[in-house]
């Protein structure tokens, strides 16, 4: 499964956006398309930390990295060569 794919699903699964994974677009504000709240964000990085065997600094854990799924991508990237 991709990257993109697995975080629409942890999003939809697990942070409970309303929103259908196949509308969820690479791009979208998580907090203000998708409703994404602080609890959420929580959750959302304790999923990826799971998910992708990475592990979220706390200078890491960012609204720049995670703003959308892209760059949520971008970090996942990252934190796996490193």
């Amino acid at each position: 499964m991709k990257v993109e794919e697995k975080l629409k699903e942890i999003l939809v699964n697990n942070v409970y956006v309303e929103t259908p994974m196949d509308e969820i677009g690479r791009d979208d504000s998580l907090r203000d398309v998708l409703g994404v709240d602080s609890i959420g964000f929580v959750e959302l990085k304790e999923q990826i930390e799971s998910s992708f065997s990475v592990t979220i600094e706390d200078d890491e854990f960012t609204p720049e990295n995670f703003r959308t799924i892209a760059t949520i991508e971008a970090l996942i990237a990252r934190l796996q060569v490193s």
